[in-house]
C-alpha cells in the first residue's frame, strides 16, 4: 500500500480493495478505447475497516469479523461500491457483503496445514 492510501481507512464493514487492470484487448484488429471496456471484477483487498458490530435482542454486542484479509485476491460485484481513482490505480470501497468470493491463486496450500 502506497504512502497516500494509508490516509484512507475504511470504517465500520468496509473493505478497500484495488482493481485489477485489465490488459489491452484487441478484437479484429482494433483497440477497444478504455471508455468502452467494462471493469474488472477481480480486485486485491488492501485495507479493512473496523468490523461489524451487531446487537442482538438480549442487549449484548457481538463483533462479526471478516471473512476476507489483506491481500486476498477477490471477485467483487460489478457495480457495487464507491470507486476512486489515485496515483493512477483504481480503488473501491465496498461492504464487505459486496464482495462475491474470494479467488484461490495457484501457490497456496490444499491441505490447509498452513491456513492458505
Amino acid at each position: 500500500m502506497n504512502r497516500k492510501m494509508k490516509l484512507v481507512k475504511p470504517l465500520g464493514d468496509r473493505v478497500l480493495v484495488r482493481r485489477h487492470k485489465e490488459t489491452e484487448q484487441i478484437k479484429g484488429g482494433i483497440v477497444i478505447p478504455d471508455t468502452a471496456k467494462e471493469q474488472s471484477q477481480e480486485a486485491e483487498v488492501v485495507a479493512l475497516g473496523s468490523g461489524k458490530v451487531c446487537d442482538c435482542k438480549e442487549g449484548c454486542v457481538k463483533h462479526v469479523e471478516f471473512e476476507v484479509k489483506v491481500g486476498d485476491r477477490v471477485l467483487i460485484s460489478r457495480y457495487g461500491g464507491n470507486e476512486f481513482k489515485a496515483d493512477g490505480e483504481e480503488y473501491v470501497i465496498l461492504r464487505q457483503s459486496d464482495i462475491l468470493g474470494v479467488l484461490s491463486g495457484g501457490d497456496s496450500c490444499c491441505c490447509g496445514c498452513c491456513g492458505d
